[in-house]
């Protein structure tokens, strides 16, 4: 039998700590927050749609 679904766990980290919202958005790679927009624009990420 092959080691299947336990050698999938334990990848690279996507997500870290965002400096600027504090919240576990922060895109390693892309290198920008999901939540506040940090590292892609000066202003915080929001739009009108969620208001």
């Amino acid at each position: 039998m092959g080691k299947g679904t336990p050698s999938k766990s334990g990848g690279k980290k996507t997500h870290i700590i965002c400096r600027r919202c504090g919240r576990h958005a922060f895109n390693v790679r892309k290198g920008y927050c999901a939540a506040c927009g940090y590292g892609r624009s000066k202003r915080l990420r929001s739009y009108n749609w969620k208001k």
